[in-house]
Formats: C-alpha cells, structure tokens, sequence
C-alpha cells in the first residue's frame, strides 16, 4: 500500500511570517517600529478614552461628593486588508545552473517576500487611505495610519520648516501626548539636516575624515525626536507620532501556498491578510500640503 503523505498534498500552507519579519527591517520602518496584535474578524473595533482637561479642583470641606460628568469612549472601527504574491516558476527554471542563486523558486520567492512587505509598508503610511469595506468585486481596505491621526498642522503647500516642526511638536505636548519619532520623506532629510545650520546649535564632529550632514535626533523644547526617513511614506506629509500608540493587526498570517500543478511548472500563492490601529486618534500630528 502506498502511504499518502505532506509531500504529496497540493495546496499545503508554508508560515512565511516570521520571513517577513526579518526582511529588510530598515527599509519598512513603520511595520518594524509597530508591535503587531491578532485580531479575529475582518472588521473589529476598540475604544478611545481621553482623561478630562485639568482645572481648579477644590472642595468644601464636609460637603457631599459632587458627580462628574462622564465622557463617552469614542469607538473606532477598521478592515483588515488582503496582501497577495503570485508568481510560477517552470522545472527547467528550477533545473538549470544559474549565477547568484541555487534554485530559481528560492530566488523568486524571496522577492515576493519583500515586494509584499514593501506594499505593507505603503499601505500603512503610503497614502491618505480611508477604510473601504470592499464587497465581492471590490478589494477590502484598511484605513492608513495617516486617515487616523486627527491633529493637523497644515503645511500649507510649501517645503517643510523647522516652525511647522515645532508647531506639530507643541500641539502634541498641550495634548499629553509622548511623540518621539518624527517620519519623513527622503527629500526631506535634506531639509531637516539644515535645520543645524542656525546660528547657536550645537554639532557632533565625526572623528577622522567623516563629513557628518545628518540628524537623526531633534531635541526640541516639547521632547527629542528621532528622525526616521521613510522612502514609502506619502510625499505630502511628515509625521510626528509615538509609534507605541500604533499597532499592526494580523487577521492571518503571510503564508505560501504552492497551488495545483496542471503542467511542467510550479505555482506559488503568498496571502495574508493585515490592519493597522492607532489607539488615539488625536495623539500623533500629521503635517500635511508639503511641497
């Protein structure tokens, strides 16, 4: 009798999440920095809780307890977001020596690997994305981390400055907010580094012959921000966040699915399906219109 076993099945799931993980992690910094929870439905929920603003708060003595009003949480909702990688790689492929790499599914399947993380990456913080709950023609969509930060100082469509910087950084402090990490595009990296150009700032000097142009910690009077580029995040925005307060949420894992063979070539699936939550909307401060 001939014993049916793992090797033969069509359709047998490889978890390649932990892969992804490990993949380029300075090239995805938002999915790097964001610690990742398990949901278990495509659309789910959770509460937003503020505390009351500070005030005058004395009492008369022996007076009974006066009762304060309490706020309502504010509940928010999101999709998780379906992430696919196809591609089919033929016998011979595998077959024949090539340069660089020892089988050529390997090779393709590393790049799907990273393709599908990179589009992660753009769907948490590449556009201005509202939640789509998607229907049977419709791909489902996850609102993005930019549709979910509330607080806004506007860029009004000029290059950024190191004022819009300070401005988004007390707006958050008033808030009681604890940012820490201020993303921005690439272009702009150029831009914060001549912020050191003031007169009456201090510089670090490499040893040697290093030439150092860059910041990657801003100490301002509201905090210290460290400075993350990020080349996938939207181009009109920079963020000023606290990358505690986001969460990635994981409906099913990235995994590899090798699909029904119907010729002398192997097909390969990668799916998973993902979110992103900001447990405060007004914590974080998005600078938008720049330039």
């Amino acid at each position: 009798m001939t014993t049916y076993t793992s090797y033969d099945q069509v359709g047998l799931k490889e978890s390649v999440a932990d892969i992804i993980v490990d993949i380029t992690p300075f090239d995805t910094p938002a999915m790097t920095m964001f610690k990742d929870e398990k949901v278990g439905a495509r659309t789910f929920s959770w509460l937003e809780d503020s505390l009351a603003n500070a005030g005058t708060n004395a009492a008369v003595e022996g007076a009974q307890a006066s009762m304060a009003t309490l706020a309502n949480a504010v509940e928010r909702t999101n999709n998780t977001q379906i992430l696919t990688k196809a591609f089919q790689v033929s016998a011979t492929a595998d077959a024949v020596g090539t340069y660089g790499r020892a089988k050529e599914t390997a090779h393709q399947l590393g790049k799907a690997l990273k393709e599908i993380k990179r589009d992660a990456e753009f769907m948490l913080v590449g556009a201005d994305q509202a939640a789509v709950s998607g229907s049977s023609s419709v791909a489902r969509k996850a609102q993005s981390v930019i549709n979910q930060i509330s607080t806004v100082e506007a860029g009004g469509s000029a290059a950024l400055t190191e004022t819009m910087l300070l401005n988004a950084g007390q707006t958050a402090y008033n808030a009681g907010s604890d940012v820490d990490t201020f993303m921005i595009k690439p272009a702009d990296a150029q831009i914060v580094a001549g912020f050191s150009a003031s007169s009456g700032r201090n510089r670090e000097i490499a040893q040697g012959k290093t030439l150092v142009n860059a910041i990657d910690l801003y100490v301002s009077p509201y905090g210290e921000y460290r400075v993350v580029l990020n080349r996938h995040l939207e181009a009109t925005h920079a963020l000023l966040i606290d990358p505690s307060m986001f969460k990635t949420c994981t409906l099913r894992p990235f995994t590899r699915t090798l699909l029904a063979k119907d010729g002398d070539s192997d097909k390969h699936f990668v799916v998973g399906e993902m979110s992103v939550k900001h447990m405060n909307f007004g914590d974080s401060v998005q600078i938008n219109a720049l330039t």
